[in-house]
């Protein structure tokens, strides 16, 4: 039986406390009755002697002391899930925005949801196409992998998280593909811009949109992320679908959760983010994967923006350790007029070698990634030392490199936001990039490899 009390005694947005409790639990979803009968949602933080500290989902203006009514509901905070969720757009609550109808549920799930047993875990191994150059041919994505996007204040990570939101896919005929896409506290600028491309370009059709914007509730960024994670572990793991999450942006997660944790007064950690910042973003990251009994898998790209472009800021340094690789997008490239301005030797996917090859990709991809990979990396040192020492202090070599390296940036890593390329068109942009360079510098790739793909003159 649902009870309920006129026993609060103090509220310090986004916090309440109520006296006199009895069988409340943490995390409890509670509903505070106004005295007009307007309704509002919180969840239990903690219980101690008979007080429960209730975290509100929305302001607490108007909530009066004496007469609100408060009722813990027994069970925590769900999302009503249903296949009817794709093309659908909800807010950070999982409340449909879209004027469409509400979700006739299937199921409720917890939108904590249960960690993954590692025993149970299947190892990533098979290649997600994004149809971007830069993550395909040398960052590769790989299905069931956490791979984050590291941005700045005013990069174009927006552009690229709905290009690869549009045009990412599992290649196989068998393989129902969705995309489960959070934006966290962003403006209504962004939200419009994400909504409308998926509208107008069709991707909405495969699409499920949790949209929270900079002047919702502080603690409504903290449930958006994980309302995302309840409804692709739905699609993943009971309808069997290959599940993409993307979230942007993490960095807004952080700082609400910076808010919660100074308004509970808590001992601040590093730059005044909690101390449990790490297991906490831990919870949202690992709830990604694929499971060794199930068809279905969640791959993520969490999205952030790096304070002052400082990858050693908690924020990004965090997560660094929790996912495997990050991609990072460069403002000097992004000056340069490069789209997407991704940094490919700083990048890192530390799965990608799992998931290219033969009966994958192609055979000849993990050969000229390390090839392009190095020459990229000679040709920017032959630039930096024309800049100091001038041109011709370079030998002829050199000088080859140099040029690659320019119309590597150029050809490849700058496609733009509405190039769509696959997998073999990406390695065969590779080899027409090393037939520049001399054969006998080619030396990570086989030589027979060469003979077959290498582009005849």
């Amino acid at each position: 039986m649902i009870k309920e009390y006129k026993t609060i005694r103090e509220i310090a947005s986004p916090l309440m406390i109520v006296e006199g409790v009895e069988g409340v639990t943490y995390d409890e979803l509670v509903e505070i009755e106004l005295p007009d009968g307007e309704k509002r949602r919180g969840k239990v933080l903690e219980v101690n002697e008979g007080k429960a500290v209730v975290q509100l989902f929305e302001a607490a203006q108007g909530i009066n002391l004496a007469n609100s009514k408060v009722r813990f509901l027994g069970h925590p905070l769900q999302l009503a899930v249903s296949e009817d969720m794709l093309g659908r757009v909800f807010n950070g609550m999982g409340q449909p925005i879209d004027g469409g109808p509400e979700i006739i549920a299937e199921e409720y799930f917890d939108i904590n949801g249960l960690p993954m047993n590692p025993a149970a875990r299947a190892y990533p191994a098979e290649f997600i196409q994004t149809g971007v150059s830069a993550i395909d041919g040398l960052n590769t994505l790989v299905r069931g992998q956490k791979l984050p996007i590291f941005s700045g204040s005013g990069l174009p990570h927006a552009a690229l998280a709905a290009q690869i939101a549009r045009q990412a896919k599992v290649l196989g005929d068998n393989e129902t593909f969705a995309v489960v896409f959070a934006a966290i506290g962003i403006t209504f600028e962004e939200s419009e811009f994400f909504i409308n491309d998926f509208k107008k370009t069709g991707a909405i059709d495969r699409t499920v949109v949790f949209s929270n914007l900079a002047n919702d509730p502080a603690v409504e960024r903290i449930a958006t992320p994980r309302m995302a994670l309840a409804c692709a572990e739905y699609l993943a793991f009971k309808k069997g679908m290959q599940v993409l999450v993307i979230m942007t942006d993490i960095t807004n997660y952080a700082e609400a959760l910076r808010e919660v944790s100074a308004a509970k007064k808590e001992v601040p950690g590093r730059r005044g983010y909690p101390g449990y910042m790490y297991s906490d973003l831990a919870t949202l990251y690992e709830r990604a994967g694929r499971r060794q009994d199930k068809e279905g898998s969640i791959t993520m790209i969490p999205i952030l923006t790096m304070p002052e472009d400082d990858k050693t800021h908690p924020i990004p340094d965090l997560t660094g350790y929790i996912t495997e690789g990050q991609i990072i997008l460069s403002r000097d490239l992004f000056r340069k007029g490069l789209t997407p301005p991704i940094d490919v030797l700083p990048s890192l996917s530390r799965l990608k070698d799992k998931g290219i090859g033969e009966g994958k990709t192609r055979e000849d991809h993990s050969g000229t990634m390390n090839q392009l990979f190095a020459a990229y990396s000679r040709g920017k040192e032959a630039k930096e030392l024309m800049a100091i020492l001038g041109e011709s202090a370079l030998s002829d070599d050199d000088k080859l490199f140099a040029k690659f390296s320019e119309k590597f940036e150029k050809h490849y890593v700058s496609q733009g936001n509405n190039t769509d390329r696959t997998i073999q068109e990406t390695l065969n942009l590779g080899w027409d990039l090393l037939k520049i360079l001399p054969r006998g510098e080619l030396k990570r790739i086989k030589p027979e490899l060469i003979e077959k793909y290498m582009p005849q003159e």
